[in-house]
């Protein structure tokens, strides 16, 4: 099981933990509040591709526990606000989730923000789709969050056949 809060050592060398201090002068931060910060992706899927994180380490969304649902609805939150500043307001045309380990790139929570999906890149669009060992919306994990389920447990078994919260 993995730990929800990384070590020192982590924070220091986690480069979503280095832009959540703001000692990445490369990322512009989007907005940020006292907890959460949004930002660019560097490899967007969408033409609006952004990344809300926690400023606490957290490992990924298999860390998370009951506790954890209203940071998972103020990260949502955040990245609703972003894409309705810049213009995009169709709920439909929008996708949010996180990807499941193994197959995140950085291991700290962060939850993709993209829009419009009609325009996610053919390339990249097997990253995002919803009900794949790869990527959970960020409703199917807060469902699940609410339930009490491990999201580990739960979350890999609403991808091979289980039934339950399943998208």
């Amino acid at each position: 099981m993995e730990n929800s809060v990384g070590d020192t050592v982590q924070q220091h060398t986690c480069v979503f933990c280095m832009i959540a201090e703001n000692q990445d002068k490369d990322t512009e931060i989007v907005k940020q509040d006292s907890e959460l910060v949004c930002f660019r992706d560097i490899n967007p899927a969408a033409p609006h591709h952004y990344l809300v994180v926690p400023k606490k380490h957290i490992v990924s969304c298999f860390s998370l526990f009951k506790e954890h649902v209203k940071l998972v609805e103020r990260m949502a939150e955040m990245g609703r606000a972003v894409l309705q500043e810049n213009g995009i307001v169709n709920p439909n045309d929008i996708r949010m989730g996180f990807h499941r380990p193994p197959y995140i790139s950085v291991p700290h929570l962060h939850l993709h923000v993209l829009a419009p999906t009609s325009e996610i890149t053919d390339d990249m669009a097997h990253k995002f789709t919803p009900g794949t060992m790869r990527f959970a919306t960020e409703d199917l994990l807060r469902r699940t969050l609410v339930s009490g389920v491990d999201p580990d447990h739960y979350l890999m078994l609403t991808c091979i056949g289980g039934r339950g919260l399943s998208e």
